[in-house]
C-alpha cells in the first residue's frame, strides 16, 4: 500500500497529524473537524434520488463468514511477500483464480513499464450478473509493496485482509440470481509504489489500466459505484470517512453500518486518502473508500514486516463484509 506522509505525499492525513499532535500537544481533534467532509445537505446535488430509509425494505441482513475469511488471509500470507515479478506473486494469483472455479472471470493482463523495469500485471475481474442494467464494483489490490521485497513484509492488512473478504463475498454471490445490479469483483494488481517515498505516477497501474479499457469498452458509464477495501482487518477496526470519496455514497456506507449495529467503526475520523479508487473518482464515477489507515498506535505496523495475521480479527472482516454487501443491497434498490 502507500508510504507514510512523513515520507512521502501519498497519505494525507492521519498518522502524521496524530504524530505531530501528540508532540504538540492536543490538537487532533481540531485537525479532524478542519477537514471534515461537508454534510448531505451540503451535497445535496451529487446525490442521486433515492426513497426514504424508512420506507424501503432492504430485505434480511447479509451473510458473512468471518472464519473462513480470516482462513483466507491465512493462506495468502503463507506464500510471502508478493511483489510484482515474484514468484509468490504468480502464485498468489493462482490461488486467487483457484476460488473462482465456475465463476465467469476475466482476466486483464499487460506489462506495465516502470522505473523498476518491465513487469507483467494480472487484474483478476468475476463477475455475477444482476437483472438491472448497472453494474457495481468491489475491488482491493493484492500485490505487496516492491521496495520491501527483500524484507519479511507479507501485507497480511494491507493488501491480505481485503483480498481474502473478496473471496467471501463471491461465495455469498455464486449460485444466486441478484435481483438488482451486476457486481464485479476485482482484485487489481500493481497497486503499490514501485519506490518508496511514494511517487503517484509509480503506482496504481492496475487500476489505471483498468479505467482506460472501461473507458474504452463503455464499461464505465454503467458503473453505478465503486467500493474500495484496504487495510480492513486491524483488530481495532475504525473505518475513516474518506474526503477523497463520493459523499453520498460515503453516507450510504454509514446507513449500512448503523443498520447492521456496526456504526462505532465507522467515520469516527476524517482524512483525504489517495487510493486505488481515485482514478475512477476523476471519471466521476461515485466511490468510496473503506479503509482503516491507524494500524497500530501511530500507523506503526503498515508497510513493516509487523503487518502480520496476529495483529487482525476474524470480526473485523465480518463487519467491513457484511457493511459491503448490505451498501450493496441498498444501492440495488435505489
Amino acid at each position: 500500500m502507500r508510504t507514510k506522509r512523513n515520507a512521502s505525499p501519498r497519505k494525507f492525513g492521519f498518522s502524521l497529524i496524530v504524530s505531530m499532535c501528540l508532540s504538540l500537544g492536543a490538537c487532533a481533534q481540531k485537525t479532524v473537524e478542519a477537514t471534515k467532509t461537508p454534510q448531505p445537505s451540503d451535497q445535496t446535488s451529487a446525490a442521486p434520488a433515492t426513497n426514504s430509509n424508512a420506507s424501503v425494505d432492504y430485505g434480511p441482513a447479509p451473510s458473512f463468514n468471518s472464519a473462513r475469511s480470516m482462513q483466507y488471509v491465512k493462506e495468502i500470507v503463507a506464500f510471502g511477500p508478493r511483489p510484482l515479478g515474484s514468484a509468490n506473486h504468480k502464485k498468489v494469483e493462482d490461488y486467487i483464480v483457484s476460488h473462482l472455479k465456475g465463476d465467469d472471470v476475466e482476466s486483464d493482463v499487460f506489462t506495465a513499464d516502470t522505473p523498476q523495469g518491465k513487469f507483467p500485471v494480472h487484474n483478476i475481474i468475476a463477475k455475477y450478473p444482476g437483472n438491472r442494467d448497472g453494474i457495481i464494483v468491489i475491488a482491493s489490490h493484492y500485490d505487496t509493496n516492491y521496495p520491501l521485497r527483500d524484507t519479511k513484509y507479507v501485507g497480511a492488512n494491507d493488501g491480505g485482509s481485503s483480498s481474502a473478504l473478496l473471496l467471501e463475498i463471491a461465495n455469498q454471490l455464486r449460485g444466486r440470481k441478484r435481483e438488482g445490479y451486476s457486481v464485479w469483483l476485482v482484485w487489481d494488481d500493481a497497486e503499490e509504489s514501485m519506490q518508496l517515498p511514494w511517487v503517484d505516477s509509480e503506482s496504481l497501474y492496475g487500476v489505471n489500466h483498468l479505467v482506460q479499457k472501461w473507458r474504452s469498452d463503455g464499461s464505465l458509464k454503467k458503473f453505478k459505484a465503486f467500493l474500495l477495501a484496504d487495510m480492513v482487518g486491524d483488530a481495532d477496526l475504525n473505518i475513516e470517512r474518506d474526503q477523497d470519496s463520493t459523499p453520498w455514497l460515503e453516507d450510504l456506507v454509514g446507513q449500512a453500518a448503523t443498520r447492521l449495529g456496526h456504526q462505532s467503526h465507522f467515520f469516527a475520523r476524517t482524512i483525504f486518502v489517495k487510493d486505488d479508487h481515485s482514478p475512477f473518482m476523476q471519471e466521476g464515477v461515485p466511490c468510496a473508500d473503506l479503509i482503516d489507515f491507524d494500524y497500530g498506535y501511530g500507523n506503526v505496523f503498515w508497510h513493516t514486516p509487523a503487518d502480520t495475521v496476529d495483529k487482525l480479527s476474524p470480526k473485523s472482516l465480518e463487519i467491513v463484509g457484511s457493511v459491503i454487501l448490505e451498501t450493496v443491497q441498498m444501492l440495488d434498490k435505489k
